[in-house]
């Protein structure tokens, strides 16, 4: 019997699935200056992503997602921006840049680049015109700057306090105050000033015409502010609720305004360019209007990383979030590590959060990595098994560099080494996120491990040798091939975006089926259960008979 393909039809999915590929893509977040160093000073550069690009095609991932590479002085590792539309010297040049699209192209491969409309540097040509403009002018507009407090305007307009620890306001010479909800070096645009639009979606225009496939929004849910003329104290400021969309800073109702307007310059291109937005809002209703069609179109989900690893929790999450994802049109993501957050192997190795704040992990990394005790067997076993559990789901798996290696937190990094500027604006209060950002290691031995020739810009531990790609690569059962496999696996399997969760024998199992016969079966207890029947495609550990360990994922195909 001869199969007739119908060109035209083939043609028509194909340009379908170019407009989609986003909806299940695996993303793989590279933090720049920690990925690979071409040249040998110690800092990651784009030549080094290039040259890397190989091992990505072989992970077998769909989509890179860079953070931020724009000219900086690296106040807050690169989101404090000096020029939207240019390339840090320290990592490379335009031409550097577009070299690395056409490879990742090459190797079908998307790129999604970090864009950060919140705040600009103080460096930025705008700011440094709106000091020398002064009070009252066309360029200070561009920003938030106010009056000050007391007889002669020496106190800041309010006591709010920065993200980053210490006063969200600084004093200019001339006697005004800007706002900055982070460091003193990213000061907050005004988003009612039209200037402040039409430079973005220049902005957008620029990288995408240079091929860029998406974008990840920083702080997507801060820009539209409504400050009112006599501001909330902090603890006023702290009791306002967030949920109905009329905070005077976070998750406003005028931010949707905004990427209205961005969808409309994304959908100008052939495939639309797609985009993502870092929303930390108060629920899964909130964050699902920026992931609208008519928006982004795309939204982090962050409760699967702010969760212990419980079978409970991990059912409500996905469940709501499915259901949240087709009410908004879009597809979820999913996300255990990031350049902001402990890493999961590291933070499953602790006493459990139980609600806390998503940076646990902070009591053990301010003690230098002693107290309380860090369990890494159990952390990284539960990390294996979680991220397969995750990447067997509908929706897209962003994964962060480094944890397909079982990387966990660098917490011994001395002081005088430290570069996040968390770690100074709050002593002894925060670690900072330099344990997450620490370069990554590519061979067993080597003054960095293979990242580069020389020193790397953090301090590595004695330990990365054991967890380098080289080191990994030829062992079947390391968390590199473990990922290997998987991803080779979810690129072939993944069809819908539905799940059917399947009655398990013991409250601490967990199992789906998709509309394909493939079945996802992970156990978050510590004892083992029995293995449902079907062909083993993939564990996150070894199985033992008929059964399924403890802490333990695997992947069936009926």
């Amino acid at each position: 019997m001869t199969t007739v393909i119908d060109s035209k039809a083939a043609d028509h999915a194909d340009q379908a699935n170019e407009c989609t590929w986003w909806r299940q893509a695996t993303v793989y977040q590279i933090y720049p200056r920690s990925f690979a160093d071409a040249n040998g000073d110690g800092i990651g550069d784009l030549v080094g992503i290039t040259s890397r690009v190989p091992y990505l095609a072989k992970l077998g991932v769909n989509a890179v997602w860079l953070s931020p590479f724009y000219p900086s002085a690296l106040a807050d590792g690169g989101y404090d921006v000096d020029d939207y539309r240019n390339v840090d010297p320290k990592i490379g040049t335009l031409d550097d840049f577009d070299e690395m699209v056409s490879a990742l192209h090459a190797a079908n491969i998307k790129l999604i680049v970090d864009i950060v409309p919140n705040h600009s540097s103080d460096r930025h040509e705008w700011f440094q015109q709106a000091l020398a403009a002064g009070r009252g002018s066309a360029e200070r507009d561009r920003y938030i700057f106010r009056e000050g407090l007391g007889e002669n305007g020496e106190l800041p307009p309010s006591d709010w306090v920065s993200m980053f620890g210490g006063p969200a306001w600084t004093r200019v010479d001339d006697g005004q105050w800007y706002l900055h909800l982070f460091a003193s070096e990213q000061p907050d645009f005004n988003w009612k000033n039209r200037d402040v639009h039409e430079d973005f979606l220049t902005t957008l225009r620029f990288w995408s015409d240079r091929g860029v496939d998406g974008f990840r929004v920083d702080v997507a849910h801060g820009c539209a502010k409504e400050l009112p003329e006599v501001l909330p104290t902090q603890a006023e400021l702290d009791a306002t609720p967030t949920t109905d969309g009329q905070h005077p800073i976070w998750d406003r109702n005028e931010v949707h305004d905004i990427y209205t307007e961005w969808r409309e310059v994304l959908n100008e291109y052939d495939p639309p360019r797609i985009a993502v937005a870092e929303a930390w809002v108060a629920s899964a209703e909130r964050r699902a209007r920026y992931a609208s069609p008519t928006e982004l179109g795309q939204a982090f989900n962050f409760d699967l990383l702010e969760a212990d690893f419980d079978a409970g929790s991990f059912l409500e999450i996905v469940s709501t979030n499915l259901a949240e994802a087709k009410t908004a049109g879009s597809s979820t993501t999913w996300v255990f590590s990031n350049h902001d957050v402990v890493r999961h192997a590291t933070r499953y190795g602790l006493p459990p959060r139980h609600g806390r704040d998503v940076k646990q992990g902070t009591e053990w990394l301010l003690s230098g990595g002693t107290t309380p005790e860090l369990d890494v067997t159990t952390g990284l076993r539960r990390a294996r098994a979680a991220s397969l559990f995750m990447l067997g789901l509908p929706g897209s798996a962003y994964l962060y560099q480094g944890e397909e290696l079982g990387l966990g937190e660098v917490a011994d990094i001395p002081a005088e080494e430290h570069q996040d500027p968390a770690f100074f604006r709050n002593p002894g209060v925060d670690p900072g996120r330099d344990g997450c950002r620490v370069p990554l290691p590519w061979t067993r031995e080597g003054v960095s491990f293979g990242f580069g020739s020389g020193e790397a810009h953090l301090p590595q531990p004695a330990w990365f040798g054991s967890v380098s790609v080289e080191a990994e690569e030829g062992d079947p059962a390391s968390t590199l091939n473990l990922y290997r496999r998987a991803l080779e696996l979810r690129d072939d399997l993944q069809t819908a975006e539905e799940l059917e969760w399947v009655e398990a024998d013991a409250p601490d199992v967990l199992h789906f089926r998709r509309p394909n016969g493939w079945e996802v079966v992970t156990n978050f207890g510590t004892e083992p259960v029995a293995l449902p029947a079907g062909t083993v495609l993939v564990s996150s550990g070894p199985l033992a008979g008929d059964t399924l360990p403890g802490e333990t994922t695997v992947w069936l195909k009926a």
